[in-house]
């Protein structure tokens, strides 16, 4: 598969772990398993949620070359930030020499400017090579950096590499219209547009123009029926289903305890074997556990899958 031309449904996959800090591998088996049962695209490792600063780069080649080895053929896009471009250059070769698509890039915080932004880019390019396609993030919620679609045309237009948007922009829905529209214009060149933050916004962003998603939900498999049921024009179920998860989605994306949800609910289906984060990790509470508790427990009126397991 060409990047640029990905569709459907990439989820951003949690890196599971032991009680004692070390790498679950059979959980990786497990997740990349249950990716492809449920109808997944591709996968998307080492982002945000998948805990990649508290890994080494040994680890982080690991997880990459498991779910890259037990994907068979999945496109995966490895997640390759970093502080300085020695380490992104290493992962970045590494992981493509394994079998990966891609790879994604996130800019640091530091960056305020267009130019600053544009020329980060550059150089993350001349330090992977020309020949790595790459997905660009846009996530300023995170990242505290504020990309216009100017400077995410500039990054295109400036970069042949740039195949991909991870678009997690939060309102960003003008913003996937005018990259389109661009597009239709035959001024800008065409890459997918995959997005992110949870799937808050997925039932509007597919129809601004959006090839689907790139996150992380506990339901992957409610993003990929999603995504279908859009495609095939069943606008109206696409939404009915969005809105019954809604609930849960919204709970699962408060910021610094997200992922102790994702992955509290993720273990409770059976995907993953354990909530586990690696330290320094900020845990639910016994009330938080009671809420995501009810929020199933409602979710299953309308979704079975909601109390059940998938083994």
């Amino acid at each position: 598969m060409s990047l640029n031309t990905a569709k459907g449904v990439f989820p951003i996959a949690p890196t599971p772990f032991l009680d004692n800090g070390a790498i679950d591998f059979a959980s990786i088996d497990k997740m990349t398993d249950f990716y492809r049962k449920v109808g997944s695209d591709g996968m998307t490792v080492l982002g945000v949620m998948g805990e990649a600063p508290k890994l080494d780069g040994a680890e982080a080649l690991e997880i990459a070359k498991r779910f890259i080895k037990r994907g068979e053929g999945l496109p995966v896009i490895v997640g390759v930030s970093a502080p300085g471009f020695a380490a992104m250059r290493a992962l970045a070769r590494a992981s493509m020499d394994a079998g990966a698509a891609g790879v994604m890039i996130a800019p640091p915080n530091t960056l305020r400017t267009d130019d600053q932004i544009a020329n980060y880019y550059r150089q993350a390019v001349e330090a992977i090579g020309e020949d790595v396609p790459f997905c660009l993030q846009d996530f300023p919620l995170t990242f505290s950096v504020v990309m216009t679609p100017g400077v995410i045309r500039r990054i295109i237009t400036e970069n042949p590499s740039c195949v991909m948007v991870k678009h997690e922009d939060w309102p960003g829905l003008e913003k996937i219209s005018q990259i389109r529209k661009w597009e239709a214009e035959g001024v800008l060149r065409h890459v997918s547009i995959l997005c992110g933050n949870g799937g808050l916004f997925l039932d509007f962003e597919v129809e601004r123009g959006s090839n689907g998603a790139m996150t992380g939900y506990a339901f992957p498999d409610m993003l990929v029926d999603l995504v279908r049921l859009q495609a095939e024009g069943k606008r109206d179920e696409a939404h009915d289903l969005f809105d019954a998860h809604l609930p849960l989605l919204r709970y699962e994306q408060q910021p610094v305890v997200g992922l102790a949800i994702r992955k509290y609910v993720m273990a409770r289906r059976g995907i993953i074997a354990s909530d586990v984060q690696r330290k320094p990790a900020v845990p639910m509470s016994a009330k938080a556990k009671e809420e995501v508790e009810y929020l199933l427990k409602r979710l299953a009126k309308y979704d079975s899958r909601a109390l059940g397991r998938i083994d």
